[in-house]
């Protein structure tokens, strides 16, 4: 695995499924392939799960972390070649990324999507840049489209609470009080689309997802008729990608209920966090049994043990 952006570096996502299962199972037993190499974690947006836990899959892996807030602590970087930097921009992007790649032997980088360019956030301009100029593998923290870490913790936590070898699982739109990328539901229709489960979306009328990343899934506008049967609920909010980056808080109808999740298959929620609880979920929901979220959170640690370990060619 040359870098990690999304599904498409993955060679075969069963067997990558199978080695986070055998990493959580023994996080301290796989030193001897990362032992003394060092990880970067460059930040250009908040983060609490893929912060903390890239850092701890670094510590069990015996590796060395430096995390810096790029949009904070370092200069503001130039993206376009040809630029005359007479401005307030003070480092261009190709000496940023080839001088990192000389501390680290793996980046990761987190950058969000501007919500107001659908055609540079779906180009993933800033990630694109990165990768180009970088000397060592990339790990994306999240991008303006994707956020595939989180997407290997969601399959695995299904794979190890699923009753019956083919589950129904719904991604359901939700409200929220502020517009939010698209980046963790493509990443989860991309990555749920290459599993064999039975796959449903559910959103209201111009909130479907780009069809490059929800792909075969059903698309239902009704959530009730949704999730019947459902096995798993994963509640997501998401702006528009038809009318890019807006929004629709009035639509409380859409709040996961314990109402709502009658009418699933006794199923199990699930959410990246954070949330917004009782906007989002309501607590009855979000603290009964049926919730994977902390699940899914600790699984985020294996999740980026896994990809460390295939980017530095640890072959299982």
């Amino acid at each position: 695995m040359k870098n990690f952006i999304s599904l498409n570096n993955v060679d075969s996502l069963d067997a990558l499924v199978q080695l986070a299962a055998e990493v959580k199972k023994n996080p301290f037993g796989f030193k001897k392939h990362t032992e003394n190499k060092t990880l970067g974690l460059l930040f250009f947006n908040p983060s609490l799960r893929t912060r903390l836990s890239s850092q701890k899959a670094a510590f069990n892996l015996g590796m060395q972390v430096m995390v810096m807030n790029v949009d904070k602590d370092g200069w503001v970087l130039e993206m376009e070649d040809g630029a005359v930097m007479n401005q307030g921009k003070q480092e261009h992007i190709k000496e940023a990324a080839a001088v990192i790649s000389q501390y680290c032997d793996v980046i990761g980088v987190r950058t969000f999507a501007s919500l107001t360019n659908k055609e540079d956030d779906y180009a993933e301009a800033f990630l694109s840049k990165f990768i180009k100029h970088a000397l060592v593998p990339v790990i994306s923290l999240e991008s303006a489209t994707l956020h595939p870490l989180q997407s290997l913790a969601d399959v695995l936590t299904i794979e190890e609470h699923k009753k019956i070898a083919k589950p129904k699982v719904v991604l359901s739109w939700a409200p929220h009080p502020k517009p939010l990328p698209q980046a963790v539901p493509n990443s989860f229709a991309q990555w749920i689309n290459a599993t064999d489960y039975d796959f449903v979306i559910a959103n209201p009328e111009g909130f479907d997802l780009s069809k490059e990343f929800a792909g075969s899934a059903k698309v239902i506008h009704n959530q009730d008729e949704a999730l019947k049967d459902a096995d798993f609920v994963y509640a997501k909010n998401w702006s528009s990608y038809q009318n890019y980056g807006k929004s629709a808080p009035e639509l409380t109808d859409w709040t996961i209920t314990s109402k709502k999740m009658k009418l699933t298959q006794q199923a199990k929620f699930m959410h990246c966090l954070p949330v917004r609880r009782n906007v989002v979920v309501s607590d009855e929901v979000l603290d009964s049994d049926a919730s994977l979220v902390i699940e899914q959170a600790n699984n985020r640690t294996f999740s980026a043990q896994t990809v460390l370990l295939k980017l530095l060619d640890y072959e299982n």
